[in-house]
């Protein structure tokens, strides 16, 4: 007969495992009962021997069998935990993903941007190699300015001393130009004398022709323009004016006045404009006909011919020889 140890232990094994081993004790049941009425004691006592041992074989295995869900509820714990660290390697996962996906377009851009660099690279090692030239090129210019400097010293040495030959000189002049001021001074002197010396000459023939005037223009003037003159020709001033040549004459039955001046020399219209400034002032004082008359030593064709068209008489010196 089965111990209700035996068959606690049964129960407490897995579900389908607990099944075959309760259909296995009731085969050995249903066998015992047939054997008990056939069987001798010595096989009894064998198949005693084999349900025994059947049942330490079952408590082994109930035992392996609570180890086995004792390490079955490891496995799960474990299993949960490995799910846990599954989910968080996931999600890790996830974030790789998301970062190398950043990374990834992190990289195309610097390559671009190595690219970009390559290319500045290259465009740097062409500037690098133009300003090598050009660093050549200012080397050589320096150089050339370098021997030009040269060159230079050796000029202005030489201005210097050509410099210094022309103070020297400069002081010499300088000297010499005190003695020549003092010489012009003395000359500025002597020519102021003469000035004053040739204008009374110039005077003194001024009125030498005048005081000739005088003695000749009477017959002239009745000979050559039927002037007749009533009073004798005089040296006057009429506010202020000096008048050379001034008389009373007259002309084809007319009074006039006769008006003028002695010229040395008829060489400038200005002189036909003082005769005439002189006319319209005697015009002015007496209210009668004038008639402008120039008195010269020689008359230039020029000047005579304008002074004729204007009406002015004009005599010169020859003409009463």
């Amino acid at each position: 007969m089965i111990s209700t140890h035996l068959i606690r232990k049964i129960t407490e094994v897995d579900p389908q495992l607990r099944e075959i081993l309760l259909l296995i004790l009731e085969e050995i049941e249903r066998q015992r009962a047939q054997w008990e009425e056939s069987v001798t004691k010595t096989e009894f006592n064998e198949l005693k021997e084999i349900v025994q041992d059947l049942a330490r074989k079952i408590s082994k295995l109930t035992e392996a069998q609570k180890q086995t869900e004792v390490r079955l509820n490891q496995l799960a714990e474990a299993q949960k935990q490995t799910e846990i660290r599954l989910n968080q390697l996931t999600e890790a996962q996830k974030q790789t993903e998301i970062r190398l996906n950043q990374l990834t377009e992190a990289q195309k851009q610097t390559e671009a941007k190595l690219n970009q660099l390559a290319e500045a690279q290259k465009q740097t090692e062409i500037r690098l190699n133009q300003l090598t030239e050009a660093q050549k090129q200012t080397e050589a210019r320096l150089n050339q300015l370098a021997e030009a400097q040269k060159q230079t010293e050796f000029r202005v040495n030489k201005l210097v001393e050509t410099q210094e030959k022309m103070q020297q000189q400069l002081s010499e002049l300088v000297e010499a130009q005190k003695k020549t001021e003092k010489e012009i001074a003395k000359l500025t002197r002597g020519l102021s004398r003469t000035r004053k010396d040739l204008g009374g000459l110039s005077r003194s023939v001024a009125y030498a022709l005048e005081n000739e005037a005088y003695r000749h223009l009477p017959s002239l003037l009745e000979k050559r323009f039927q002037i007749k003159l009533l009073e004798r020709l005089i040296r006057t001033s009429i506010e202020n004016e000096e008048i050379n040549i001034f008389g009373k004459g007259r002309q084809n039955g007319k009074d006039i006045f006769l008006v003028g001046e002695a010229v040395l020399k008829l060489d400038d219209t200005a002189k036909l404009r003082a005769v005439w400034k002189k006319v319209q002032l005697v015009k002015e004082q007496f209210g009668v006909d004038v008639v402008p008359i120039l008195v010269t030593h020689f008359a230039k064709p020029s000047v005579l011919e304008k002074a004729q068209k204007a009406g002015i008489i004009v005599v010169q010196s020859f003409e009463w020889i």
